[in-house]
């Protein structure tokens, strides 16, 4: 499972560059979940890790599943897509590891080279925020966590 921050701002999205085995490409500040992580907590780190801007989620643009072949095996992805409020870069926080640099785009500056976007949820995912596509935070539910109390239920 993967979130993803979809980030505007005066009509241009944030996006980070990072190393991937195919090169340089764009992509939403995203990631997978760590450990005990809800997708809204996973978000904010995400976004904070990759761009060093602080990130306060305010919406569910949406749920993506995606299926990607490639020559090392197949792989399926569930992405949430939150978008919300960002803050000015902290001072000093490095980016993440493969990062090369943050940037901000429109909509038709991507459209216009999809050859350099990690996969098609990146355009997708933006297409839908531009669309006006917005769910409730609550939509997402999220228990605390799993033990035997849970496990006893079923």
């Amino acid at each position: 499972m993967t979130v993803a921050g979809v980030i505007e701002r005066n009509g241009r999205y944030l996006l980070v560059e990072e190393h991937t085995a195919e090169g340089l490409r764009l992509n939403n500040p995203a990631g997978h979940l760590e450990p005990g992580e809800s997708p809204e907590q996973g978000v904010v780190r995400e976004v904070m890790e990759e761009t060093a801007h602080p990130f306060e989620p305010t919406a569910l643009v949406g749920v993506y599943l995606s299926r990607q072949r490639s020559a090392s095996g197949d792989a399926t992805y569930l992405r949430f897509a939150y978008t919300g409020r960002v803050g000015e870069p902290v001072p000093g926080q490095a980016l993440d590891h493969g990062i090369v640099r943050t940037l901000w785009a429109t909509l038709d500056e991507l459209r216009a080279q999809p050859e350099r976007l990690r996969s098609e949820l990146v355009l997708r995912c933006i297409e839908d925020h531009a669309a006006g596509h917005r769910h409730a935070m609550e939509i997402v539910s999220t228990e605390p966590s799993v033990g035997a109390a849970s496990l006893r239920a079923t």
